[in-house]
């Protein structure tokens, strides 16, 4: 279904699925509704805020796109290049690896490989910027793309019969998290618990909040390499503040098989940076949080953003499992 237009233009995302899952649902003993962001146009909800973005540069005269991504950022920002008729050159850290290449290639954009994490790659792209006269999509730091995302909580608050006893999102740099808060603060649900899963390697957000200030990982070690900033937006620090954040880290062994269980269990193939996220509802932490009082219990429903799935297909999903000794 398209979404809305927002201020006479019609949005690149589409309303996506909200779908109850019962083997989650079994798994967390409370009922699980998932999020189809995966079926977004560019597979991934990052083309919510990023296609907001770029449609709002684009009517302020835009005349080339530069964007650093991990792989999903440079998928939605390539897909919204293409539709405004505008050229993007995207920079992918060495990380990353094949698929986003490929993928964006086909979308038309330009793409340089630079760096081994983001952050490496972040800095080139702000340097073409800055060279080149480009603007910059930034991939999770930015209200508009904030603004953006705060749409898939509209659709929640449409889709469901009740608010949430919990909403589970994957946090990188922060944008969903934050996205995610704008979203409840304007549905007049802000005091639904935000679960912000993470892999370890990954955690910048976890470091942030226990030392409640940005820190900056020395290095990103995680195969989760989609949640791989090694600092977090501020704002996504801010939001912990304004609405109850509950963080929760987990090993890239338990985020990479719980993939394979919602494949089992879903027929749907997603990342890693996804598996951390289902992992929480897997591996008994939800009951966990209930357990120390740090969750309702029992929890009306329980939210899933099952966040993308565009950079991984089953031969890497198996040499995951064969480097991270799970087969």
């Amino acid at each position: 279904m398209a979404a809305q237009p927002v201020g006479g233009q019609k949005p690149f995302h589409v309303v996506s699925p909200v779908l109850e899952s019962l083997p989650l649902s079994k798994a967390v003993g409370t009922k699980v509704f998932m999020k189809m962001e995966n079926v977004q146009p560019s597979g991934s909800f990052k083309i919510r805020g990023i296609g907001h973005l770029c449609q709002d540069a684009a009517k302020k005269g835009c005349r080339h796109f530069v964007c650093s991504s991990g792989g999903n950022a440079g998928l939605a920002a390539a897909l919204a290049a293409r539709e405004l008729g505008l050229p993007i050159t995207v920079v992918l850290p060495s990380s990353s690896g094949t698929t986003p290449v490929r993928k964006l290639e086909e979308l038309g954009a330009t793409v340089e490989v630079y760096g081994k994490v983001w952050d490496d790659a972040n800095s080139r792209a702000q340097e073409l910027a800055e060279t080149e006269g480009w603007v910059i999509v930034p991939p999770f730091d930015h209200p508009l793309v904030w603004e953006g995302h705060s749409s898939l909580v509209r659709e929640l608050k449409d889709s469901l019969e009740a608010k949430p006893g919990a909403i589970v999102v994957a946090v990188g740099g922060g944008g969903l998290l934050a996205g995610v808060v704008a979203g409840l603060q304007q549905v007049g649900w802000q005091d639904v618990p935000i679960i912000a899963a993470e892999t370890l390697g990954a955690h910048s957000f976890h470091e942030a909040l226990k030392a409640g200030r940005l820190v900056t990982l020395p290095d990103i070690t995680s195969v989760a390499t989609c949640l791989g900033a090694k600092t977090v937006a501020a704002r996504a620090l801010q939001c912990a503040r304004e609405c109850r954040v509950l963080s929760q880290v987990v090993r890239d062994a338990e985020a990479v098989r719980a993939v394979q269980q919602f494949l089992d269990d879903e027929r749907v193939l997603v990342e890693p940076a996804c598996g951390a996220a289902l992992a929480v509802l897997y591996s008994g932490r939800l009951q966990r949080l209930q357990g120390e009082g740090r969750l309702p219990s029992p929890l009306s429903s329980v939210v899933l953003v099952v966040c993308g799935g565009s950079n991984i297909h089953t031969a890497q999903l198996r040499a995951l499992q064969s480097q991270l000794g799970l087969e």
